[in-house]
C-alpha cells in the first residue's frame, strides 16, 4: 500500500542527496532499522583473533599514545 507523505525541502533535500539509486522508501527504512539496532558491543568480540600481528601494532600504538598522554590540573 503506498501512503503519500509530506516532507519539508530541506527534508526533501538531504533524503534526494544520499538516495543514489534506490528509492525513498528504502532509505527511509535504511535510517529507521539503523536508528533501531541495538547497539551490542558483544558482536566485535573476536573479531581480531584472526588477524592477531595486525591488532598487536594498533595495541603498540594505543599503549604509546597513552604514555603521552597527560592529565590536566582541576583546581575546585
Amino acid at each position: 500500500m503506498v501512503k503519500v507523505i509530506s516532507l519539508s525541502n530541506e527534508a526533501y533535500g538531504k533524503l534526494k542527496a544520499i538516495k543514489r539509486d534506490r528509492s525513498f522508501s528504502e532509505i527511509v527504512i535504511e535510517i529507521i532499522d539503523t536508528r533501531n539496532e541495538k547497539k551490542d558491543i558483544m558482536k566485535f568480540a573476536g573479531v581480531w583473533k584472526d588477524r592477531i600481528d595486525e591488532w598487536k601494532e594498533i595495541e603498540k600504538r594505543i599503549y604509546e599514545d597513552r604514555k603521552k598522554f597527560k592529565l590536566r590540573e582541576v583546581k575546585i
